[in-house]
């Protein structure tokens, strides 16, 4: 059974060490609580605007991230045209940020302190957020994949590249997050520790880093599933540009006005719309795993608290900013978006207007 866990403190003196001492909040331990402050307490009254204005802003980038997906896995279900193996790609990628607006940011605003559960439901619930994460990094590995075999092999990549084995890709991409973010489930986790007595309580103050071990956060889901991946994509995108540039350079010489030479110039616009979401995606997380590689070597002492949420926050934004990155750098989505809106909103606005004038004016008739 979950427990909401709520403190109520009644502050009476303006002292601000004392307030600090008993007023400790962090979204990774298990000592957050809910203040009602009385007759003085200032910091803590900052604390808890600083609480309602994290978790304001969460909602806002949830809504944003839900929002902003569907329409992308929308204009790629909608648009034949869109239904190529990159795309299939930025539909996974789609999704997955989806789901971090629907289900990774309530959990952690949820997963926080305020609740206590089993140590095994809270280990589950902070293991989808590693899942999401992971189906994240490879969905981009296997866009820089996609980019880099249509231009080392374009007259065999419509024969590899099939829409059929991207959907088989993107399947296997998201099983291959399964099991590497619910690792710590076989028991790479916090319950075995001998400082701890996790495992054999009843209910635990559920928080992010009770359960999950730094260890695996840094050695295993940072070097490993997320630091190796995105020094791939870089090398893969590095290549990319520089069979792009050769084949420009090529073209400028002996044709400068083919189609080929147009082709080529699309194909580069394409490749650095997506290696700009993939550097915004690097430029949004490592923070957080920066500053957990921080926490492992000097201990929670070593960050400071309202780093840590505008580390949550920045890495959730992430999921909110790539359809804006799409509408904005890749045309044929942005097309997708701007037929969506005329058959689906204006078209819908017009039939709904139109039956309102015709029920004024059989009203007014019978008058």
């Amino acid at each position: 059974m979950l427990k909401i866990r709520v403190c109520v403190c009644v502050c009476v003196k303006e002292n601000t060490a004392d307030v600090h001492s008993l007023l400790h909040i962090s979204p990774f331990r298990g000592d957050s609580v809910l203040f009602a402050v009385v007759g003085g307490g200032y910091a803590a009254g900052l604390i808890l605007m600083a609480w309602l204005i994290y978790t304001s802003l969460e909602l806002l980038i949830a809504v944003s991230c839900c929002l902003g997906n569907v329409l992308v896995v929308w204009a790629v279900c909608l648009k034949r045209v869109l239904r190529q193996p990159t795309f299939c790609f930025v539909a996974s990628l789609a999704v997955a940020d989806f789901l971090v607006g629907s289900v990774a940011v309530p959990l952690a605003v949820l997963v926080d302190g305020w609740m206590e559960m089993p140590f095994q439901a809270c280990l589950g619930l902070s293991c989808v957020v590693l899942v999401l994460t992971q189906a994240s990094v490879l969905s981009l590995l296997a866009i820089a994949v996609d980019r880099y075999l249509r231009v080392s092999i374009p007259l065999r990549y419509k024969e590899i590249a099939t829409e059929q084995r991207s959907w088989t890709a993107v399947l296997l991409c998201w099983l291959i997050s399964c099991l590497l973010g619910f690792m710590p489930l076989f028991g790479w986790h916090n319950g075995d520790s001998p400082s701890t007595s996790l495992m054999n309580s009843s209910h635990i103050n559920c928080t992010f880093l009770a359960v999950i071990s730094l260890p695996y956060m840094v050695y295993f889901n940072y070097l490993c599933c997320i630091l190796l991946p995105l020094v791939a994509m870089t090398i893969l995108y590095g290549l990319v540009f520089y069979n792009l540039r050769k084949r420009l350079r090529r073209e400028e010489t002996s044709a400068p006005e083919s189609k080929l030479r147009t082709l080529l110039l699309k194909e580069k616009r394409l490749a650095s719309s997506l290696a700009l979401v993939l550097l915004l995606f690097a430029a949004c997380w490592m923070p957080l795993h920066l500053m957990n590689c921080i926490l492992l070597s000097t201990g929670p002492q070593g960050v400071p608290q309202i780093a840590f949420y505008a580390g949550i926050l920045l890495s959730h934004t992430n999921s909110a900013v790539n359809p804006v990155v799409y509408a904005f750098r890749i045309t044929k989505i942005r097309q997708a978006y701007l037929e969506i809106w005329r058959r689906y909103v204006v078209c819908q606005r017009g039939q709904k207007d139109f039956k309102f004038l015709m029920e004024i004016s059989a009203w007014r008739s019978e008058q």
